[in-house]
């Protein structure tokens, strides 16, 4: 059975809390699973969450700033030591190549899996597969940083009211899907385009283009907001959204659901930020993450 939602490992900015860990979130989509930022105790996380390495085809890695990286060294020792059966991918900006190798190399270990290092560079599409498209976008921090989007293809939904027109039934139903045709009607006679799903993972930033590209029409935006709206001048001294930054960027993008993360340890309660997004006017679903917490991908409407 496909599943496709977000498992949340930590939600921590710079300081760890009691009850935050460092930041670390894996995406389940269908048969893939790519870990995004995994920073400290990201592989004891994914234990609690049950969460294998072998889930794993991926990983994201936005910047290199501690909280979002010094998880790799224990989760690609683990992908080793698990013998992964498959090729991971980690892709991270170009700049931070030498910490990516600092970290990949930080100990011994004896190394059974391919872990194949696409680096980001620049806007565009970094992978296309059956299933998706993996874009990143140049996002607004001290250190280079790239939010990533996840997009499905499109594909067709058919009409039974429209199918039933044309006597269309049984065995034929498949033949059209298949041929594109049937005595005389064409697919697009008897279905509709079904947009593909779309999720997108926008951290340590200030607002700028690539975060409304990112955004732009997702059904799971997974967005920072270390700071909230009173603290705004810091968050731009430091690079980073408010909460209702980032619920506006939701609102003005049609975003479906809306999952705030990545919080300062200087607030202790969690519901302003969700009152604050509500007050930016952003009406969708809405979460506060928490540690291990799971989002499932909104279903097609």
């Amino acid at each position: 059975m496909s599943v496709r939602e977000l498992v949340v490992l930590g939600t921590a900015s710079q300081v760890p809390t009691r009850h935050r860990n460092h930041n670390g979130y894996v995406l389940r989509w269908d048969g893939h699973g790519i870990l995004f930022d995994p920073g400290e105790g990201t592989q004891r996380q994914m234990l609690r969450a049950g969460v294998a390495a072998h889930d794993l085809d991926r990983i994201c890695v936005t910047h290199f700033h501690g909280d979002h990286s010094l998880g790799l060294a224990g989760v690609i020792q683990r992908i080793n030591l698990d013998q992964v059966p498959h090729p991971v991918t980690a892709h991270y900006p170009e700049s931070g190549r030498h910490f990516f190798e600092r970290l990949r190399y930080a100990t011994a270990y004896r190394e059974t899996v391919r872990l194949a290092e696409a680096p980001v560079a620049r806007d565009g599409v970094l992978a296309v597969t059956d299933a998706f498209t993996l874009e990143a976008r140049r996002l607004s921090h001290p250190v280079e940083s790239f939010g990533y989007r996840l997009v499905e293809p499109d594909g067709r939904r058919l009409l039974p009211e429209r199918l039933a027109a044309h006597g269309i039934k049984g065995p034929d139903v498949g033949r059209i899907q298949r041929e594109g045709g049937l005595g005389g009607v064409g697919l697009d006679e008897v279905s509709e385009i079904r947009r593909g799903q779309r999720f997108a993972f926008v951290m340590d930033t200030r607002l700028c283009d690539g975060v409304h590209a990112l955004a732009e029409g997702a059904d799971l935006l997974v967005i920072e907001s270390t700071f909230l709206d009173e603290d705004v001048r810091l968050a731009e001294d430091h690079g980073h959204l408010t909460a209702g930054q980032a619920a506006a960027v939701a609102r003005d993008a049609g975003v479906r659901h809306l999952v705030l993360t990545h919080f300062s340890q200087r607030y202790s309660d969690p519901s302003e930020f969700e009152r604050q997004a509500r007050a930016a006017g952003f009406t969708g679903e809405l979460s506060i993450a928490q540690d291990l917490m799971r989002v499932p991908v909104p279903k097609r409407t």
